[in-house]
């Protein structure tokens, strides 16, 4: 299985690009600005779209991208997402205002799009993918994802603050890679909380939360553009500064668009 960073940025800005991951060329996660990065024949390989959530820098390219394939699709593009996330969709982009309702077009018979809804917990089999919707805590309903098509799976939080039941499920597993948000820095830490994101400092208390001898890579993901340097500089911080102490041993790395993983 190969998992292909799109975007993995907060915001937009020049090399920039919002959350979009690209899962063997036919399952995208998220659909952030990262897909404008896709030829239409790469685009043209995408089956189902997994949504987190409905905040535009994670959906902005859905629309577009279904635009930009319309005239070669043969079968509709499964879009899985919770409940809330797809009755926004219609309600706010898929509306005949902001957008055409690809669901309905050209036929209703026959769309662009089809909405499907998933439940956390849920496992959903795709091309021998087996992709478990997880928990998350943010303003508008929300998950993440666990990807696996062998030994190990590649875990991705989608935008959340403090999650236990996450923590819980993801001791369960066997994790190759695992993708965490900090979206502002520790300055921004009550902006962070109110907005239902972490900073550095809530980041190190949910990376306590993993249990002891379980080791894999951490990949820093959503950092807003102009705090990046500044959250990166507080997370590398985290051995020397206490309250976390000196026995931090996370092996904390930063997600780079076009970087892919192998599992």
């Amino acid at each position: 299985m190969r998992v292909r960073v799109l975007g993995c940025s907060g915001a937009i800005a020049k090399d920039c690009r919002t959350t979009s991951f690209l899962i063997d060329g036919d399952v995208l996660v998220d659909a952030g600005t990262g897909v404008g990065d896709l030829t239409l024949e790469e685009m043209r390989g995408i089956r189902h779209v997994l949504l987190t959530h409905s905040h535009l820098d994670h959906v902005a390219a859905l629309p577009l991208m279904v635009d930009a394939v319309a005239s070669h699709i043969t079968e509709p593009i499964r879009v899985s997402a919770l409940p809330g996330t797809i009755a926004a969709l219609k309600a706010h982009i898929f509306n005949n205002v902001i957008w055409p309702d690809f669901s309905r077009i050209p036929t209703p018979q026959a769309p662009f799009v089809s909405f499907h809804e998933i439940q956390v917990g849920q496992t959903l089999e795709l091309n021998g993918k087996y992709i478990e919707v997880l928990p998350a805590v943010h303003t508008v309903p929300a998950c993440g994802y666990a990807v696996a098509s062998g030994q190990g799976c590649w875990v991705f939080t989608g935008d959340t603050e403090r999650n236990p039941a996450f923590w819980r499920r993801l001791n369960e597993m066997d994790v190759a890679a695992l993708v965490i948000e900090t979206a502002f820095s520790n300055r921004e830490q009550d902006l962070a909380r109110r907005s239902l994101h972490l900073s550095p400092h809530a980041l190190a208390e949910e990376l306590d939360c993993i249990d002891k001898g379980k080791h894999f890579p951490i990949f820093i993901t959503h950092t807003k553009p102009a705090e990046t340097e500044l959250i990166m500089t507080e997370i590398q911080r985290f051995d020397q500064t206490q309250p976390f102490g000196p026995n931090v041993t996370h092996d904390i790395r930063w997600l780079r668009a076009g970087q892919e993983f192998e599992l």
